[in-house]
Formats: C-alpha cells, sequence, structure tokens
C-alpha cells in the first residue's frame, strides 16, 4: 500500500506493507487525513519518530470485529497497555508504554490502511461530513482545556497564535462562556473567528494586559515568554504547543507572581464529535487544500508553508 514514511531524514511517498490484523485491533480504510503542526514538528526531529507519518483522520473499518464493519470511524492516538496503574487510574493516554499513531512507535494515518485499537475508535455521527470529522482530533485537543481549567463565565482569556489549534481553542472557549481575545500574524486567519464574532488582533499592534487565563499554542519556542507577559499574577497559562527547539526559560516570573503552568496535550472525542455534529464549531472554512496520498509529500511542504492553515490528504 501508499504511504507517507519518515526515515528520521525525509518524508517520502512509498509501498509498504500494509499493517497486519492483530486481536483488539481494526484496520481503518482512510478517507482523509490532516496534516498537523505535530507532523512538521517530527520531521525537525521531535519525537525522534521513524515511520508512517499522519495522526488525524477519518476512514471506514475494513476489518475487524463485525459490529464495527463498515462504520465511519474516528480514533484517538494513544495506544495504551490498559494493564498498567497508569491506565488503572483512568489516565490511558499517559500510560508509560504507550505507542501513539505516527508519533512515537506507531504508523499513522498518511496511508492507504491504518490499525487502531478498536478501545480509541469512536462512531462518526451522519450529519458529520468527512471534511468536518478530519477534525475530531485537534478539536478533542481544544476541548481537553475545559478538562483542566475552570471557565467561569466571562473568563477574559488570550489565545496566543491563529493556527489551526489556535482557532478551534478559540471557538471552544467562546462557547464555554469565556471572553476570548486572539492574538495571531494572519488577517485572512484572524478574519474567519472576526466572522464568528470573535475578538482579534494582530500580534504587532497587541499591547499584553494582565489576563487570567492565556492559551499558547503558537508552535513557537518564544510563546512562553509571550505567554508570561500577558498572565496577571496567580493566572493561569495553558501549553498547547509541540517544538522540536530546545527554548531557555527564565522560571522566575513564575514563581514570583505564583503563575500556574498547565501543560496540555490529547482531549476527549466525544464532546468534539457532539459539536460537530450541532454545528457549534466551525472546522470547513479552515480547510487550505488537498493532496493524492501519492502526493503527500508535497502536502506536508505546503502544510509548512507561512500562512497555510489545514492540509488534507486524501487516500482515496
Amino acid at each position: 500500500m501508499l504511504a507517507l514514511h519518515f526515515d528520521g531524514r525525509s518524508a517520502r511517498v512509498a509501498d509498504v506493507a500494509p499493517p497486519a490484523s492483530e486481536p483488539g485491533s481494526a484496520l481503518v480504510r482512510v478517507a482523509l487525513a490532516g496534516v498537523c503542526d505535530t507532523d512538521l514538528q517530527i520531521v525537525r526531529g521531535y519525537m525522534g519518530f521513524r515511520g508512517v507519518l499522519g495522526h488525524e483522520f477519518v476512514g471506514r473499518v475494513e476489518a475487524g470485529p463485525e459490529e464495527w464493519l463498515g462504520q465511519r470511524v474516528v480514533g484517538e492516538i494513544n495506544f495504551a497497555c490498559e494493564r498498567c496503574p497508569v491506565c488503572r487510574a483512568g489516565l490511558p493516554r499517559h500510560c508509560p508504554t504507550r505507542r501513539v499513531m505516527g508519533i512515537q512507535e506507531a504508523d499513522g494515518a498518511f496511508a492507504e490502511l491504518l490499525q487502531v485499537p478498536v478501545a480509541n475508535l469512536h462512531a462518526v455521527p451522519d450529519p458529520v461530513s468527512d471534511a468536518a470529522a478530519v477534525f475530531c482530533e485537534p478539536l478533542a485537543a481544544a476541548f481537553e482545556i475545559l478538562e483542566q481549567v475552570e471557565i467561569e463565565p466571562g473568563l477574559d482569556t488570550v489565545v496566543l497564535g491563529d493556527g489551526k489549534l489556535g482557532l478551534l481553542v478559540a471557538q471552544v472557549l467562546r462557547n464555554a462562556g469565556a471572553r476570548v481575545r486572539v492574538v495571531g500574524r494572519h488577517p485572512a486567519k484572524l478574519a474567519l473567528l472576526e466572522r464568528l464574532e470573535i475578538e482579534t488582533v494582530l500580534a504587532d499592534d497587541w499591547q499584553p494586559a494582565a489576563t487570567s487565563l492565556v492559551v499558547e499554542a503558537t508552535g513557537s519556542r518564544e510563546g512562553l515568554d509571550r505567554a508570561v507577559a500577558a498572565v496577571r499574577p496567580r493566572g493561569t497559562i495553558v501549553l498547547k504547543s509541540t517544538v522540536a527547539d530546545t527554548a531557555v526559560f527564565d522560571f522566575a516570573p513564575l514563581v514570583i507572581h505564583e503563575i500556574r503552568v498547565v501543560g496540555s496535550r490529547c482531549g476527549p472525542f466525544p464532546p468534539a464529535l457532539a459539536a460537530l455534529a450541532a454545528g457549534a464549531v466551525t472546522v470547513e472554512p479552515l480547510i487550505h487544500d488537498r493532496f493524492p496520498l501519492a502526493r503527500a509529500d508535497e502536502a506536508l511542504r505546503s502544510a509548512g508553508s507561512r500562512g497555510r492553515l489545514k492540509v488534507l490528504v486524501e487516500p482515496g
């Protein structure tokens, strides 16, 4: 089968062996897969991954348990052991021996076929198009913030970054009742939020002020410094960026101002799917371009170009 394989130096479309069917897993024929900033960081050295890239997908179950056959699905990306103390404590995303789709020791979704543990599958509601469903994984990551931080009505919030995740985070927080302002560098991206009546400001025009909650989603190693400049004493910073580069940071302001810093990664799929089904989050205008799987390496390069939003790969 065709797949976008990364060998540690370059990502190339190649003919690779299809995944073998394993007990407790399903084979999914991928319909659409989305390029994430994490994919771009991986090809710069993040996580030291080797294998098939990609972790945002929607497809149909081709082999596996009978009750799942033919179902349109999305899937959580952390493949946990389900036996260790961490898993038994209800934290499978943090399983110490987990594999992570397209990121850590598990092949990913830029392929014709993908193997996913059945426990990770979620059926896609009929009203949700494939083009919307492919956003489920990053949208779930946005919903993770609601699991970690109490959002009171009117909570003053700044989202740093107008990339794909920043735009989703802004909508989720606004829907939860927060008063949101998004700081970005791309007028066209910010215009998408302005049409949704979410306040925006260009980074060059932004004057940091003491804010209760700052979400850092810039994808840059300087993002934490900017977040610290924007948060009030005893406020909260949520870190959403994954960056291959090593950052040097002065921790003194965090101690002096008693700032809470929350790392935030993957999130719950059910509220993300419910929001997509209800039309509560706008995602399809975020699609910038589509490439067939045979040109997935081009898709990766396109996604890394300045100003791009979501780039999709179409194995079908």
